[in-house]
């Protein structure tokens, strides 16, 4: 024994054995400790190498998959044993199939609609939501984000699914990473529908968002005030229109806060934070019709940062909300308060002087 790997159904069937309640408990002799740790060590390889085969599989060209005789069958039912795994029993399984998942669906409209197809999103949605284990909901979150991204039956999936609810709980944990995740999500909810802006509302996001505005965590700050942006955008704000006061004030202090904070922040944080600069400017201009003290002391945009290096395979793959905050900051840059009119231009001193004299000597 001590020289072959158990099988799994044979440790499963011994651990059963020993955990029946009419037997008596009996401490493990050596022998047996060492023959269950290298069954579980042996069960994780094999699970790893396994997710490895698939996920190379799931990325390698369908042209090529066909010349090696790779039937869409095939794929399908490689994809069986991964969405199982999202049920295994230890969380780091759980947690390493969602991110093999993640791999194989980012950017593969192929492969999401294969893995939708193989009912792949209820065991991600189900470990989104109610897992213990708040490493196994991130990383479901994060496969569920892949999945659904330019995906309309995904997107559909996950509304019914209560997704929002979802999100909802997932902004109230203590987790930053997590947090900042489902912040992401629910910026790209806005940004391909406009009216899942209020939704949220109704569903009492922006006051948590608000919240979240005000984290210790910088990431979680930026892509608060993001979303809190996008909420505008997208009219999902009745604090802006004064439906409530007391949410509108809390907002006001909020971002005061983070004004303040800016201004005492040392240059380096400074440049770090370029994009909370720009947010936290652009939504107190939205909320109050007027330019916030940052822009006052010079710090929505610092010196060296008004001319960056083209980057042309960024602007290909800029996410739309920097995109618009960028367009906001170059067309207040570019205003120009006397406009040029076509036209004659009015005449001089010197030229109507020399129009008087020419009068003066007509006959």
């Amino acid at each position: 024994m001590a020289g072959e790997r158990p099988k799994w159904d044979g440790l499963l069937k011994w651990s059963l054995s020993h955990s029946e309640g009419t037997r008596t408990t009996r401490n493990l002799s050596e022998e047996d400790r060492k023959w269950f740790l290298e069954a579980m060590e042996g069960q994780t390889v094999n699970v790893l190498k396994r997710m490895k085969e698939i996920t190379l599989v799931m990325k390698t060209p369908e042209n090529i998959l066909e010349t090696q005789g790779v039937t869409a069958a095939d794929i399908e039912g490689g994809l069986v044993p991964l969405l199982g795994y999202l049920k295994n029993s230890h969380a780091g399984i759980r947690a390493k199939a969602a991110e093999v998942v993640t791999t194989v669906v980012q950017n593969n409209p192929r492969s999401q609609q294969l893995v939708m197809e193989a009912n792949g999103l209820e065991p991600l949605m189900s470990n989104f939501s109610s897992d213990p284990d708040v490493t196994v909901r991130t990383k479901a979150l994060g496969a569920i984000s892949s999945l659904i991204r330019h995906n309309r039956l995904g997107l559909s999936a996950f509304r019914l699914a209560s997704g929002y609810g979802a999100l909802k709980d997932a902004l109230g944990t203590d987790s930053i990473r997590f947090q900042r995740k489902a912040l992401n999500l629910i910026q790209y909810l806005m940004q391909e529908n406009k009216a899942d802006c209020m939704v949220l509302s109704e569903l009492g996001f922006p006051r948590m968002i608000m919240h979240l505005a005000a984290s210790k965590s910088a990431d979680v700050r930026e892509s608060a005030l993001g979303s809190l942006l996008e909420l505008i955008k997208g009219g999902g704000m009745g604090i802006i229109s004064g439906a409530s006061a007391e949410e509108g004030e809390e907002l006001k202090q909020i971002l005061q806060q983070r004004i303040d904070g800016i201004i005492t922040m040392a240059p380096d944080d400074l440049g770090a934070a370029r994009e909370e600069r720009q947010l936290v400017d652009l939504l107190w201009r939205a909320c109050y019709n007027e330019p916030s003290l940052l822009q006052e002391k010079g710090l929505v945009v610092l010196a060296g940062e008004d001319e960056p290096a083209p980057d042309v395979a960024g602007k290909m793959f800029e996410p739309p909300l920097r995109r618009w905050v960028a367009k906001q900051i170059s067309d207040e840059k570019n205003y120009d308060p006397n406009p040029l009119f076509l036209g004659y231009a009015p005449p001089t001193e010197s030229h109507a002087e020399n129009a008087n004299n020419e009068n003066d000597g007509a006959p």
